[in-house]
């Protein structure tokens, strides 16, 4: 079964300074979580290092209604623990631990932990996700846990009976509302646009929800309160009026961030951060593999995450049982690659 090792570890043994994988993967969210499944079943030692929780983003999530297999959907929480639950069937070691500092050139890799201990690796695959972004407007910090939030799962209970708002206007803002809409008194959609980038079947479960509005054509200018959160100012970007908005708490969805920072000046990204690799998952430098979000790629859900972790983690056994030599690859020089099979 798995192993857990840290703050959050159930009782197994402890990862000593030194120790080296075959495999050691960092970020344990979808695609983190198959590429271990992959991996030990493949009989690779394998390590999967995690600093918050297992799940990523997809734990967070109230209802996933695109996922494969589940005709009623499913419930992000749900589908993180039975991924998690999965890789641990196959064997895989997990560590409650951040990464502080990575050494990715050569044929051993050299990863320092929060706290300084050090492990080595013959293949790192690299599955840190994204993070939710920030508006960066006035009193967003100042309210942040109190009454600003990027997860309604996880704080949407605190407004039970409050009037809330939600900034964005994709999937992730409209499954947000619907979520809010069964807890709040109401919930106030703020968009920027005209139109909603959301899925058709979201948009018009938004529309025939009363508890839901949408204030279309409209930015956040701030937040204000005192000790918690009481309104958002927000303006309209056709004539700039603005206008005070009163809630209890805002939801923010307006996209990611990728949480690549640890690795900047070891793999080659685009100009937003992005890892750049081939389909096959592999980056410039051999042996380090791009799983997940944090991948350059057309399309960030679930489904393309777990599917980025099976290649990584088969692309890792691969090299390691052939050795596969440096290889300086379409993508990691910059030139995006997009393959259509006929």
């Amino acid at each position: 079964m798995a192993v857990y090792i840290g703050s959050k570890a159930k009782p197994a043994r402890l990862t000593q300074p030194g120790d080296n994988f075959e495999v050691v993967i960092i970020g344990g969210g979808p695609a983190g979580l198959t590429a271990g499944l992959y991996a030990a079943r493949a009989g690779l030692s394998t390590l999967l290092l995690e600093k918050t929780f297992t799940g990523g983003q997809a734990a967070t999530a109230n209802h996933v209604e695109n996922y494969p297999g589940f005709d009623n959907g499913v419930g992000g929480p749900e589908l993180a623990m039975a991924m998690e639950r999965q890789a641990a069937k196959a064997g895989l070691v997990v560590r409650a631990s951040g990464v502080s500092r990575m050494e990715l050139k050569g044929d051993v890799k050299r990863i320092t932990l929060e706290g300084g201990m050090v492990i080595t690796a013959k293949a790192v695959i690299l599955a840190m996700g994204a993070r939710p972004r920030k508006t960066g407007v006035r009193g967003e910090a100042e309210f942040s846990g109190r009454g600003v939030s990027w997860c309604a799962t996880c704080d949407g209970f605190a407004m039970k009976g409050k009037n809330a708002a939600v900034i964005g206007g994709g999937n992730t803002a409209a499954e947000d509302a619907l979520y809010l809409s069964g807890i709040c008194e109401h919930v106030t959609i703020v968009h920027r646009r005209a139109e909603l980038r959301a899925d058709r079947s979201l948009v018009r479960r938004l529309l025939e929800n009363p508890k839901i509005s949408i204030l279309w054509d409209h930015v956040v200018k701030a937040f204000e309160g005192e000790e918690k959160l009481r309104a958002i100012e927000v303006e309209n970007v056709t004539n700039h009026e603005r206008t005070r908005l009163p809630v209890g708490g805002v939801f923010i969805a307006i996209g990611e961030d990728p949480d690549t920072s640890l690795a900047k000046d070891e793999v080659k990204m685009n100009r937003e951060g992005y890892v750049l690799a081939d389909e096959d998952t592999r980056t410039n430098l051999a042996g380090v593999y791009a799983a997940g979000d944090l991948r350059e790629k057309p399309l960030r859900q679930i489904v393309t995450a777990a599917a980025d972790g099976a290649v990584a983690a088969t692309a890792a056994m691969q090299d390691l049982r052939f050795k596969a030599p440096e290889h300086d690859n379409e993508a990691a020089r910059g030139v995006s690659v997009h393959s259509v099979n006929a």
